[in-house]
């Protein structure tokens, strides 16, 4: 696991996944590193099922929406790629000048080249760290797109022990602080 630049964290629901990617953007900002990306939060619309979420800037603190109110004639599916696209492209700046990317996941979009792939692409591209999360059914899409990347369990010591794997190659003298 250490020293691999892409990780995936598995094994939980989206909203523990969630909840512990947010909590190490901010203690590895507390830290010092510069961090940007997404993650997913819960919408207040709590009488969905589907889609009460939206994906919220780390920097900026932006919220996008990630699913439309009904689905298209087409599809029953409520995913808003254009919000999602919208998400990626506020971060896509940041992503050069960042020690480590968060992206709230890879899913239905980014296995077809859309949502957040744009972001998963550069940050690849120039060897930033990215921490992410990947459903089970998606696993394939992931491998063809990450095939080195680690595995994490949602467990904030395991998220640490990643980081800190990558503090020699990328991010330098800086140290990741625990996740905990």
């Amino acid at each position: 696991m250490s020293g691999k630049s892409f990780a995936a964290i598995v094994g939980a629901e989206t909203s523990v996944i969630q909840s512990l990617l947010t909590r190490a953007a901010g203690e590895w900002r507390d830290s010092g590193l510069k961090v940007c990306g997404l993650v997913e939060v819960l919408s207040k619309d709590s009488s969905r099922t589907c889609g009460a979420s939206v994906l919220r800037n780390i920097e900026t603190g932006e919220t996008f929406d990630m699913f439309l109110k009904e689905a298209p004639a087409h599809t029953s599916c409520l995913l808003d790629e254009l919000g999602i696209i919208n998400a990626c492209a506020s971060i896509m700046d940041s992503v050069p000048q960042s020690d480590l990317v968060i992206l709230s996941k890879f899913g239905k979009a980014e296995a077809v080249g859309s949502g957040l792939f744009d972001a998963f692409e550069r940050a690849s591209s120039l060897g930033k760290p990215t921490l992410t999360s990947v459903a089970p059914k998606f696993h394939y899409f992931w491998r063809r797109f990450a095939p080195e990347a680690a595995f994490v369990q949602p467990d904030c010591k395991q998220i640490e022990q990643w980081g800190r794997g990558l503090q020699h190659r990328a991010l330098g003298q800086v140290a990741l602080t625990k996740v905990a």
